[in-house]
């Protein structure tokens, strides 16, 4: 399957910074959520880009590092579980797009975003379902937000170490919710989350 598909059809119509967006973290109970923006020269492929769930930790890292590296700008940014509890987690996941969108040091002229979406931003964009895999762009966005993401959640564990955070990375998994019901929830859960053990 060709990756580059959606890239080579919007080159062939003059784009020249084609963004991919995506974001890690929609349905976890705890922690924010976190989305990356990454334009990526597409004379110069990283192989093994991919949806990163399909990755182990360790190819992530490794190709988190590739694409930071050769990346023609990215940003990453996070939105924290006070806001998510405020305003719903689909619109805190299209305000952290665009902020990453918004907070590249180069301007894209198209926007590729995974999932359903459209984002209140000026640049053209296309939202594309299961993006992550079919996306060079995408992809790339993915492993980049994924590894920040995880990061993110073992400095939590260390914090807060009775909820296994570096383990089930805030997700409800049998251990994360048994921990809730037995000492309640910590700063970093998300309250619109997690009433029923409230």
């Amino acid at each position: 399957m060709d990756k580059l598909f959606y890239e080579r059809q919007l080159a062939a119509q003059g784009r020249k910074y084609i963004c991919g967006v995506d974001e890690v973290g929609r349905g976890p109970l705890a922690g924010p959520v976190v989305c990356a923006a990454v334009i990526m020269p597409l004379d110069n492929i990283i192989d093994g880009v991919d949806d990163s769930k399909r990755l182990s930790a360790r190819r992530r890292e490794q190709l988190a590092q590739s694409i930071k590296q050769r990346a023609v700008a990215y940003a990453i940014c996070r939105v924290e579980p006070q806001t998510i509890d405020e305003i719903n987690i689909l619109e805190a996941t299209k305000l952290c797009m665009k902020n990453a969108i918004e907070s590249l040091s180069v301007a894209p002229d198209f926007v590729m975003t995974d999932g359903n979406m459209t984002l209140d931003i000026s640049v053209p964009q296309q939202s594309i379902v299961k993006g992550d895999g079919l996306s060079y762009s995408i992809g790339a966005a993915s492993i980049i937000a994924k590894v920040c993401r995880d990061k993110l959640m073992d400095e939590y564990a260390a914090r807060f170490p009775e909820y296994g955070f570096e383990k089930n990375k805030g997700y409800g998994t049998a251990e994360h919710i048994s921990a809730i019901k037995q000492r309640g929830l910590c700063e970093i859960h998300r309250r619109s989350f997690t009433k029923k053990w409230q």
